[in-house]
């Protein structure tokens, strides 16, 4: 066995004369596993708050998106989608109009966007299965499904033939307006389904109407389409299906996936698991100004000792490796048991619902093995970095050794 290893081992599991220095390590100690675990934890929360905020994208957004390169439409014809129909890498291709448009309702307004689907949009998005009142809308209608959001802001009824709500858009064309009212398109909708996300955004944002009734209030020509959603099927990749809608579209539209459909919300998740990654490593830091102090305080309380060892013939370095040794040694123990305690917690959390948020939905949390790893890493490394730090005290002044 290695000399400064079994040294270390002896001086990290027996107890020291000094009781001063056995508290002081035990609260080192302590220090590392409660800052394990509180690490662990939180970045477990984070992994489950990522995870739930992205379920929303997961379920509602389209595995890509087809984007004019220039203005707000493009034309897509029927023998395009027949082409990515027949070629097997989608299982749902969805013809879709998306504009903003004004919503009056007894004397009640709000700007919302109108998304007008198609008879395939719900074979590429699940937000018909989010219908939590009414039901679905039924195609060559003038029926509507509009967000929670939308229906408590006009109070909304549904299934009310007689008071329909009017969308209000602005009529395209150039030159100057003589009369405003010629200046906007008008279209009456009726309300037959309500649904919820449990997100106040998309609670707020669309209102779904069947393609035909909003090309005809966006005064769109027919074919012509704001984008094309579609759904891959299972084991296709993203490559494959890019490479066949540049073959059928070329290179006068953009395709993005669901990260480049929601980067802000990607980048906004990254920067803030990243920050508070960073300051529980301050906390670790903290933690391991404990430990330095404990190492210190043993290497001074072993000086007879080590300096016997030194006059039998071990090495300066070699004896500086036992107290480097021993600081790793607790600092991977205390890691070990910080992130087992972590690890039973979030399971604890995940199985019973220890905490809730309110009734009906826990606080998410989610084990991943990468944050095991992540924190692990990140506490050796600065447990190796005190205690080497500790170390260096082990000198030529320590040993009484005359200067060279």
């Amino acid at each position: 066995m290695n000399f400064s290893y079994y040294i270390a081992k002896r001086y990290a599991f027996s107890k020291s004369k000094n009781k001063a220095i056995n508290i002081i390590t035990a609260i080192a100690s302590a220090g590392i596993i409660v800052s394990a675990i509180a690490m662990f934890v939180v970045l477990s929360v984070f992994s489950g708050l990522r995870t739930y905020s992205l379920s929303f994208v997961n379920d509602l957004d389209p595995d890509l998106k087809v984007y004019p390169e220039e203005g707000k439409s493009f034309f897509v014809g029927d023998n395009q989608v027949q082409q990515l129909w027949e070629s097997g890498l989608f299982e749902g291709v969805s013809r879709v109009i998306e504009d903003r448009v004004l919503i009056n309702y007894k004397e009640k307004q709000t700007v919302v966007y109108i998304k007008g689907v198609d008879s395939d949009f719900t074979y590429v998005s699940d937000y018909d299965e989010k219908v939590e009142y009414g039901n679905w809308l039924e195609y060559d209608t003038k029926e509507c499904v509009v967000g929670l959001g939308v229906a408590r802001l006009l109070s909304l009824g549904l299934y009310d033939n007689e008071n329909s709500f009017e969308a209000i858009a602005i009529k395209p064309g150039k030159g100057v307006i003589d009369n405003p009212e010629s200046g906007f398109l008008r279209k009456n909708f009726f309300p037959v389904g309500v649904y919820y996300v449990s997100n106040d955004e998309l609670d707020d944002k669309y209102i779904f109407a069947e393609i035909d009734e909003v090309r005809q209030l966006l005064s769109l020509s027919d074919r012509h389409i704001s984008s094309l959603e579609l759904k891959l099927t299972q084991g296709v990749s993203e490559r494959e299906a890019k490479k066949l809608l540049g073959q059928v579209f070329g290179t006068s539209v953009l395709v993005k996936n669901k990260i480049q459909l929601n980067d802000a919300l990607y980048r906004m998740l990254n920067t803030e698991n990243f920050v508070v990654y960073l300051i529980f490593v301050l906390v670790v830091i903290m933690a391991l100004f404990t430990l330095v102090g404990a190492l210190i305080m043993i290497i001074l309380e072993k000086q007879a000792n080590i300096r016997t060892l030194f006059n039998l013939g071990v090495e300066q370095k070699s004896l500086k490796r036992v107290f480097l040794y021993q600081g790793l040694i607790i600092t991977i123990v205390g890691s070990v048991m910080g992130i087992f305690l972590g690890v039973l917690l979030v399971l604890l959390q995940e199985k019973f619902s220890l905490l809730m948020i309110r009734e009906g939905l826990a606080y998410p949390v989610e084990f991943d093995f990468y944050n095991v790893v992540i924190v692990f890493l990140s506490i050796t490394v600065l447990g190796y970095v005190a205690s080497y730090i500790a170390s260096t005290r082990v000198n030529r002044n320590y040993l009484d050794l005359p200067k060279e």
